[in-house]
């Protein structure tokens, strides 16, 4: 019987080159995507804080997206009924319906800004739209502006309905006629008009951007076992 030969560590130049390579790119990139996880948390923790903030009054003139993003605004004025529309295919707890998008005049100016009022459930039919009941007169209210995200399609709404598949400023504009404020309130106040307000807050994408470098680490690791296990050769 042979005596079992000895063993000992000689992966080759070439091996050796391409694992360095490899384990020097999965690290880095682990190490990019943490940086993008912390910085993204700076971000949504200045959200958050703006969130908090007492409301700031909105002007009745035009204002920037940025000074007013994500933060908590109070606006006087009126909701303009026939601008009404419907945002599809939005689900609450289970069940599919609309989230309400009006209209609201500010008060003392001839500028609009877009009021997603709430969410209301869908009819047993896509041809039963739900009433909506629009305020009367002049209404205060308070909500967190936020500019809306940019749509995966583009394709145009049928004006034939008060439906839309996006929130697209530009779109609402010339479909109503008015002029708009660069973002969209999203009111947090009752007026008592039985529209559900369980607002999520907008996912800044740490966890993504976590679970991403987490997926390079361990690759960094596996390369290391196997460079370490192949390596490894029987000599005489």
């Amino acid at each position: 019987m042979n005596a079992p030969g000895k063993r000992a560590f000689r992966p080759g130049i070439w091996p050796s080159i391409a694992a360095l390579a490899l384990f020097a790119l999965t690290l880095a990139l682990g190490a990019w995507q943490t940086r993008r996880a912390d910085e993204k948390l700076a971000v949504q923790q200045r959200q958050d804080e703006l969130a908090r903030a007492a409301p700031r009054e909105l002007p009745a003139l035009p204002a920037s997206a940025e000074d007013y993003a994500h933060r908590r605004v109070s606006l006087r004025g009126e909701f303009v009924a026939r601008g009404t529309l419907l945002l599809d295919n939005r689900v609450m707890r289970g069940t599919v319906g609309y989230q309400v998008l009006a209209p609201f005049r500010i008060k003392g100016a001839d500028l609009h800004v877009i009021v997603n009022r709430g969410w209301v459930a869908a009819g047993a039919r896509r041809a039963d739209l739900p009433a909506i009941r629009t305020p009367q007169g002049e209404s205060r209210l308070e909500g967190i502006a936020l500019v809306p995200a940019k749509p995966y399609a583009l394709g145009a709404d049928s004006e034939a309905r008060p439906v839309v598949q996006n929130v697209v400023l530009k779109r609402i504009g010339e479909r109503t006629g008015l002029k708009l404020q660069p973002f969209v309130v999203y009111q947090t106040s009752d007026n008592g008009d039985g529209l559900v307000r369980a607002w999520e807050r907008p996912d800044a994408g740490v966890d993504t951007h976590r679970g991403y470098a987490m997926q390079w680490y361990l690759l960094a690791a596996l390369t290391l076992v196997l460079y370490a296990a192949y390596g490894i050769r029987r000599i005489r």
